[in-house]
């Protein structure tokens, strides 16, 4: 495979296909655990661990793993490396663990990771896989972490993850901390990305 086709398949998830503004997808993780941009960010990097992971493992056994119970291997391998993110973060990151709770278990059945290995890792090689799960998860980390910081920033007044104190000097609004509000954010920022991509198309 050409380097510029790799290249391809790791820009895709970081604007043309980037979750979950352009898939659709994890947005549960994405609403719920984005009322800063710290937890924005963790939780993307525990999903892009577990992604890169389980592409690279999937498409190394994808000759091996029967097809009549691929799900179900699938979910095997994805749980595996699900339980490693979440016994480290645990020993390591313990209140951002508190602060992602059953979402960090919940990224086995997270519909991207799902998607990338019944949809590319099954059917591509190793190197591919690598750069498909390795670029979906930045774009979701990123994508997580703007969302955090939107919400954080004008719902709360403050920034934690760059700043660690109060940096909005108007009223914050409020209910962008809540659940409506992260659907209304999430609005607007895929309004932004569809105005800037009618402008460079």
């Amino acid at each position: 495979m050409s380097a510029q086709t790799l290249t391809r398949e790791f820009t895709k998830g970081l604007w043309d296909e980037i979750p979950p503004f352009r898939l659709v997808l994890g947005l549960c993780p994405a609403l719920a655990v984005t009322t800063t941009a710290e937890n924005g960010f963790g939780m993307g990097l525990s999903a892009t661990f577990v992604l890169l992971c389980s592409n690279t493992l999937i498409s190394l056994l994808r000759k091996v793993i029967p097809n009549e119970v691929r799900v179900a291997c699938y979910i095997v391998i994805i749980a595996t490396f699900v339980v490693c993110v979440e016994m480290v973060t645990k020993a390591y990151f313990f209140q951002l663990s508190e602060s992602l709770g059953l979402f960090i278990p919940l990224i086995v059945v997270n519909c991207i990771i799902l998607g990338r290995a019944e949809g590319f890792a099954k059917k591509n090689g190793v190197v591919p896989s690598i750069a498909d799960g390795l670029g979906m998860g930045l774009g979701f980390t990123l994508a997580l972490t703007v969302l955090g910081a939107v919400r954080e920033l004008f719902g709360a007044g403050t920034l934690g993850l760059f700043f660690g104190e109060r940096v909005f000097l108007g009223e914050p609004l409020a209910f962008l901390q809540q659940a409506p509000g992260a659907f209304v954010a999430l609005g607007l920022l895929l309004g932004v990305m569809n105005l800037f991509g009618t402008k460079s198309s």
